[in-house]
């Protein structure tokens, strides 16, 4: 019984060492709700080890900044903390990163505003309690994260988030970022003045400026939706400038094959009745050729290349291939929505393959470039296949990547960076892989995405 009497009177009274001992599985708890939440609203896929790491990581970044420096220096600490290792954790942008901690710090700060009154009314205490008592603060933790969790599963049955762009013009982006880190200092400093002084402001005050900062913070969010829905207008206003270019080419070739389909009638009967078969070989090959780039341009339509990153990519590429007299074939067996790499990864690596593919093989006599996009469902990975027609046979495929190293030297201009800058993307994701290998024929990039 003094056992039990001591425990009962340890976490009843005040209590600061175990206040700070049971901090520690309530701060594991905590981060995983405000993860769960956060991930959901801001659709940032995760894995179980991420998901792992960035609780752990964060979790002993609170414990020990709360028993070696003090409040409220450790909190701002945590602040920084979190976004930082949302970004390379989860491999986010920065307003996602931004927003992760944004989101779970306003739903606390709006619990802040009933749930201490509740709580003191249902228990019969004082809001203080709810601080300095080991057993109400368990308890007023506990219901705290079960209003995160019951929110998290209606984000989710609900399908409630937000649709953010992976990135926004960098003017854009800069001014979102400022907006948001105002935001996130005004908000720290409003939950210490909060803490700090909740005995002497009145309730009104403080529930006034906490409402001024949320309303603040919706307006932002809604201006960066808003700002998101523009630059999707802007990117499909762009995609059907490039299809409208794109048809009207097709168009033009049809129209010359149909001008031209008698003449071509009459030739092939030419060579069978004088039973020409090589002349007729040649004649087909041709002709062959010349459908192919119709098939090509049949290929570029945004309902086929599902992703306006490559699309938008690939048809400009095409346009800029075609006004050098280089032939680009497509071959495209793959769901583009289901590519497993960040957008913007994926158009640096692509445009740097595809700019020296262009110009490789434009200094050829035969220009060719060739574009495979499928999976290979052996390997479980996603291929992107570039070959090229190209004139230095000599070119080493093992240095290809080192910054500097060029065969280009005629211009006088800085070369060499492009592979060196997607090598530097590899790096960064641990599912990417570009296989390099040469023919007398073609020069073949073949960038893997492993799921």
């Amino acid at each position: 019984m003094e056992i039990l009497q001591t425990i009962w009177t340890a976490v009843t009274t005040e209590n600061e060492l175990l206040i700070k001992l049971i901090s520690f599985p309530m701060l594991i708890i905590e981060l995983t709700v405000s993860m769960l939440l956060f991930t959901t609203i801001l659709n940032i896929s995760s894995s179980k080890r991420q998901r792992i790491i960035y609780v752990s990581l964060l979790s002993f970044i609170g414990v020990v900044t709360t028993f070696i420096i003090p409040w409220p220096y450790n909190t701002f600490i945590n602040l920084v903390a979190c976004p930082i290792l949302v970004y390379f954790i989860f491999k986010t942008n920065a307003i996602k990163s931004i927003l992760a901690e944004i989101i779970p710090y306003a739903v606390s700060i709006i619990l802040s505003l009933f749930l201490p009154n509740v709580y003191s009314i249902i228990f019969n205490t004082s809001s203080d309690y709810i601080i300095t008592i080991p057993l109400h603060r368990f308890l007023y933790s506990i219901i705290e994260y079960l209003f995160f969790y019951v929110l998290y599963i209606i984000c989710k049955n609900f399908d409630l988030n937000i649709n953010i762009k992976h990135s926004f013009k960098a003017k854009n982006n800069i001014l979102i970022l400022v907006n948001f880190i105002v935001g996130i200092i005004a908000l720290a400093i409003q939950s210490f003045i909060t803490i700090k002084y909740s005995s002497i402001l009145p309730y009104a005050m403080q529930s006034s400026a906490i409402f001024i900062l949320l309303i603040y913070f919706i307006i932002s969010i809604i201006s960066l939706s808003r700002t998101s829905k523009l630059e999707d207008t802007a990117q499909n206003l762009e995609e059907e400038r490039l299809y409208n270019k794109t048809l009207t080419i097709l168009y033009d070739n049809i129209r010359g094959f149909k001008h031209d389909f008698n003449n071509i009638v009459q030739a092939i009967g030419g060579y069978i009745s004088t039973n020409n078969m090589d002349g007729l070989k040649e004649y087909y090959s041709d002709l062959m050729a010349d459908c192919q780039k119709v098939n090509n341009l049949a290929i570029l339509n945004p309902e086929l290349i599902n992703n306006p990153a490559v699309y938008s990519l690939l048809t400009s590429k095409y346009n800029k291939a075609t006004e050098l007299g280089i032939t680009m074939n497509f071959e495209i067996f793959l769901d583009l929505q289901t590519l497993n790499i960040k957008p913007y990864d994926l158009s640096r690596i692509l445009g740097i393959l595809l700019d020296n593919a262009i110009e490789a093989s434009s200094k050829c006599d035969e220009k060719v470039i060739n574009i495979a996009i499928r999976k290979d469902n052996k390997v479980n990975r996603q291929l992107f296949i570039i070959e090229n027609t190209y004139s230095n046979k000599d070119v080493n495929t093992d240095r290809i990547f080192e910054k500097g190293y060029t065969s280009k030297t005629e211009d006088g201009k800085n070369h060499g960076l492009g592979l060196w800058e997607v090598r530097k993307i590899l790096k960064k994701n641990n599912n990417l892989n570009l296989f390099t290998t040469k023919t007398n024929k073609f020069f073949k990039q073949q960038l893997e995405i492993y799921l």
